[in-house]
């Protein structure tokens, strides 16, 4: 922040807290002492408002709003660039001996996240640098591990995937054996650590309006064996052969996909995260589709990653334990 506006930001709020003073030392000063019995002369609905001084209790609940307020302002920031008083953290974790400390000065809710974090892996550090020495599935056979993941998950992944994991759309559902970039456990980690960008480009522009219904029209009928809408003016065997020369680099000669690029399984409707319907297809032909999924080594590290990939392989391989009693 700026001097000029640490000075406006720190001169509005102090300016406040004591014009908040002045008004109420000043109304206090003109209020009699005793209890009266004559009103002011204001009426409403049968209520009337006697000419009575404020409670003391009250009086002096504003008081100590105003006192909390200085002393939060002087120990925490709050006036411009002033850091306040308290110091940066300095935790010692006496389990592990282990100390946590910041050279930077002041109290900020960077620093006290800072300190939560260094705190939870302090004590969670330990059980999720076993987890990881483990193989992905033998960890999602692990009730308590599957605990953490789950917990992983809800923090993290579910605004995507939905908290049953089912996804929404434009994201995939994570329960079933349909898996863009491979289902295998390592290729699930690969993902959440590293992310996935996929990209399908638009091909209006190659083929046209015409070309973008008749390779619809393929898509549907010829790999899903279903019926196009009735009126649609569309050719499936005109669409194969424009999918044989534009398509195949990526979806396959079958149209079963290419994991290593990201590429769906076309035969199979519950693939198609932006629907599978005529027209859904035809826009995603038309324009091309962009789907981001952020990487979350930066955030989570590699342990967390580990059973958080066991978790997401569990969705899809339940534990041996529930399949034997199913």
């Amino acid at each position: 922040m700026t001097t000029v506006w640490s000075l406006y930001v720190s001169v509005l709020t102090l300016a406040t807290l004591v014009g908040l003073t002045w008004l109420l030392l000043s109304t206090r000063k003109g209020q009699r002492e005793d209890t009266t019995e004559e009103t002011v002369g204001h009426a409403f609905d049968g209520i009337e408002e006697y000419d009575n001084p404020l409670p003391k209790w009250w009086f002096w609940l504003f008081v100590g709003t105003l006192v909390f307020a200085v002393g939060y302002l002087v120990l925490y920031p709050g006036l411009g660039n002033w850091r306040g008083i308290l110091p940066g953290y300095s935790y010692l974790d006496n389990a592990n001996k282990t100390e946590f400390a910041t050279g930077d000065t002041g109290w900020t809710g960077v620093h006290e996240w800072e300190k939560e974090m260094a705190r939870a892996n302090a004590r969670f550090g330990p059980l999720y640098a076993k987890y990881a020495a483990m193989p992905v599935e033998a960890v999602a056979q692990d009730a308590k591990a599957l605990k953490m993941g789950a917990r992983l998950f809800a923090n993290n992944c579910s605004v995507c995937h939905g908290s049953d994991a089912k996804g929404a759309y434009g994201f995939p559902n994570l329960t079933d054996d349909v898996w863009r970039w491979g289902g295998e456990p390592e290729a699930i980690k690969t993902s959440i650590m590293n992310g996935r960008h996929g990209v399908m480009p638009g091909w209006a522009a190659v083929i046209g309006e015409q070309g973008v219904a008749d390779v619809s029209a393929f898509v549907l009928t010829g790999l899903n064996n279903r019926q196009l809408p009735q009126g649609v003016s569309a050719d499936g065997d005109k669409g194969q052969a424009i999918f044989a020369t534009t398509c195949v680099a990526c979806h396959g000669a079958q149209g079963k996909g290419t994991p290593m690029l990201g590429a769906p399984d076309l035969t199979r409707p519950d693939a198609f995260i932006y629907g599978s319907s005529f027209a859904q297809l035809q826009q995603t032909i038309r324009y091309g589709r962009q789907g981001q999924m952020p990487a979350q080594a930066p955030l989570q590290g590699n342990d967390k990653v580990h059973v958080l990939a066991a978790y997401v392989y569990s969705l899809s391989h339940p534990r041996q334990e529930a399949a034997d009693g199913q």
